[in-house]
């Protein structure tokens, strides 16, 4: 098999990704939005996320858009008017609300990945989790731990699993890395 293509190839056709509407303070997070967006490309993945224009998501959809890739964005009605400003990319999906906003990014996806955000982007990553633990799913769930934002979580979830919170099978339900394309080919890899 040729090396470019196997490279490129993946055994997922859309990826969530969950993300900050806002880009943060600092150029690594908006870095490693425009990273997952050309990692997702150049494996030709499309991308499901919450449809917005803004922040680091409107950085991760617009880079997959720019790059070829098919963008679905499912945003709740209330929330059009503060999370999308100006111009859309692909297509976008208006729904009833934050609970069917989750079900309809989980049913169109293959996997999840999450780069820095606030409580809504904590809030999406944690329900994936509950609903692989549950068996409600079984697809992989991943973080972009850029420049450490994530290892106060990373912590907190060793300390669950040590003080009996949290059974050390279900810890290995998240998979974390640095970079985008370290990420993927984890959760190329997971099982």
């Amino acid at each position: 098999m040729d090396e470019n293509k196997a490279l490129n190839s993946s055994r997922f056709k859309r990826v969530c990704v969950f993300c900050g509407s806002s880009s943060g303070k600092r150029n690594c997070y908006r870095d490693a939005a425009l990273e997952l967006g050309k990692e997702l490309v150049s494996r030709k993945l499309d991308l499901v996320y919450g449809g917005g224009s803004v922040g680091l998501m409107g950085l991760v959809s617009q880079e997959v858009h720019r790059g070829g890739g098919h963008v679905l964005g499912i945003i709740p009605k209330t929330l059009m008017n503060k999370e999308i400003t100006g111009e859309t990319v692909g297509e976008v999906k208006a729904v009833a609300d934050m609970h069917q906003r989750k079900a309809e990014m989980a049913r169109h996806s293959d996997c999840f990945i999450a780069l820095p955000g606030g409580y809504g982007t904590l809030e999406e990553l944690l329900e994936v989790i509950t609903w692989a633990q549950l068996g409600i799913h079984d697809k992989p769930v991943g973080l972009i731990n850029v420049d450490g934002y994530y290892n106060y979580l990373l912590s907190f979830l060793d300390k669950a699993v040590d003080d009996g919170f949290i059974k050390p099978t279900q810890r290995s339900i998240i998979v974390s890395a640095p970079t985008a394309r370290e990420l993927v080919q984890k959760l190329e890899c997971f099982v």
